[in-house]
């Protein structure tokens, strides 16, 4: 059976989308592309694909207004989805990580799963409903797959990880030498 894309009658993209859209003159043009690829549930492809991987992408935006990217890992089956509506995290955020503040129910989150070693990469937008000692819970707004495109194949493995023991934290206000050396000499690089 065939997955239905986008059946709302209201625009799959927010105001800022469109904006950018508008003024590249391909709104029309991304409405037909984003009503057949978005969709509103996650079709059990997608649902099997967030149980197998071993770390997902998140983004946030915290009460200032910034936005936040982190990252949280566990083995493969942190994620689950036990309906088409719901995703389900078992997962805490890494030590220093402002996700562990900005979680609350009723925030915007993003997710990018990515599976490097066969270049598949999936996308959930939602709303967090729950929060519980050990994860949480969204409810998918939005749920799409990516291009592959700019993804370079890898091997991943998860080693020991203690996500909440204290670690030296470092902030900076911009990139020095050391980082930005390290983004040319990168042959991926995610925002």
């Amino acid at each position: 059976m065939a997955n239905p894309g986008w059946t709302r009658s209201e625009s799959p993209f927010h105001a800022g989308e469109l904006a950018i859209q508008a003024r590249m003159g391909a709104q029309e043009q991304m409405d037909k592309q984003g009503r057949r690829v978005i969709r509103e549930y996650l079709p059990e492809q997608h649902r099997q694909f967030y149980a197998q991987l071993p770390y997902l992408i998140v983004g946030t935006v915290d009460t200032a207004g910034n936005p936040w990217a982190s990252i949280l890992v566990g083995k493969p089956g942190f994620l689950s989805s036990p309906d088409e509506q719901t995703l389900k995290v078992t997962a805490k955020s890494l030590f220093g990580d402002p996700l562990a503040t900005i979680l609350a129910p009723g925030i915007d989150i993003g997710f990018l799963g990515i599976e490097l070693h066969t270049r598949r990469r999936n996308r959930i937008n939602g709303i967090v409903t729950t929060n519980y000692v050990d994860g949480f819970e969204v409810q998918v707004g939005q749920s799409f797959g990516n291009c592959p495109k700019y993804i370079q194949v890898r091997m991943f493995e998860l080693g020991e990880l203690d996500s909440v023991a204290s670690k030296p934290v470092y902030q900076f206000n911009k990139l020095g030498e050391p980082e930005r050396n390290l983004i040319t000499m990168a042959d991926t690089f995610f925002i």
